[in-house]
């Protein structure tokens, strides 16, 4: 099967978009999946997204990790996602796109693109976490995706693959895992932010809801104010704001920069699918 893509992305994060209106792409295959999102062998990227039919808004976005995974949202994702959708035909400037992790709202610029984000749950404040013979103080918080929040005065020399890993599969955030989020707070109301991610298994360029469960735990944690700049790891600026009510964060919106990179067609019948995938 051959299909057209466009590489993308978003503040950092790639993706590999592909319009699936027609429901052609056999994204329930992981392991083809994952050899077109393997780097070297096949096109690479942080993440495969999909703009397919819906019943209940202008398009669905079914995102899936490198790993061929699908998971229920990524923020940068949906950001590109939207102006995927706009550059098709799927969406005007501005839409509702359905994910797992609920209804997103987007507006799209020129080169800029703005969600409301879901609702963020499940906050474990405090956590004192040991991991590779160190103990990581940080925050746990979950928007549409888990993440953990690790405040460091050092992020340059972090051995981020080394700690992050270990974070990511610990049984403090089991069965799921989590995405961890190395941060850096600056006044006035700036993040510095590294991650490593979940589904890639590896530092990401950039991460959306990273950035938002981040911006959360500056404003009820540390004082900050909306809104909220963060700096990821490739350089690129993402602004979180929204409300701060009852001592919690609601109505939040991630807003950054999107580009189309290259655009290609692929064959997927011939893909290599290294033994390790398999």
């Amino acid at each position: 099967m051959t299909t057209d893509f466009v590489k993308m992305h978003g503040a950092g994060n790639d993706f590999i978009m592909i319009d699936d209106r027609a429901l052609e792409v056999p994204w329930q295959d992981h392991f083809r999946m994952a050899a077109m999102a393997t780097r070297r062998t096949g096109i690479g990227c942080e993440g495969i997204i999909l703009i397919q039919p819906s019943a209940r808004a202008h398009f669905r976005m079914r995102f899936l990790n490198p790993d061929g995974a699908e998971v229920e949202l990524c923020g940068n994702g949906a950001r590109c996602a939207a102006w995927f959708a706009a550059r098709i035909g799927a969406a005007g400037r501005a839409m509702t796109m359905e994910t797992l992790a609920g209804l997103i709202d987007a507006e799209v610029s020129d080169n800029s693109v703005k969600i409301w984000m879901p609702e963020s749950c499940g906050r474990r404040y405090d956590l004192k976490v040991d991991a590779d013979g160190r103990t990581f103080e940080g925050h746990a918080i979950t928007v549409g995706v888990p993440h953990f929040v690790v405040p460091l005065d050092d992020l340059a020399g972090l051995e981020i693959e080394r700690f992050g890993a270990a974070l990511r599969q610990h049984e403090c955030f089991a069965p799921e895992g989590t995405n961890v989020d190395f941060v850096k707070f600056s006044q006035p109301n700036h993040i510095h932010m590294r991650t490593y991610e979940r589904g890639v298994e590896a530092e990401s360029g950039a991460c959306g809801t990273g950035a938002v469960a981040s911006a959360i735990v500056a404003v009820e944690r540390v004082d900050f104010t909306l809104p909220v700049k963060v700096t990821t790891s490739t350089g690129f600026e993402l602004l979180v704001d929204g409300d701060w009510r009852t001592r919690r964060c609601t109505g939040l919106t991630l807003t950054g920069p999107v580009k189309q990179v290259f655009e290609g067609r692929i064959d997927l019948d011939t893909l290599t699918i290294a033994d390790e995938l398999k």
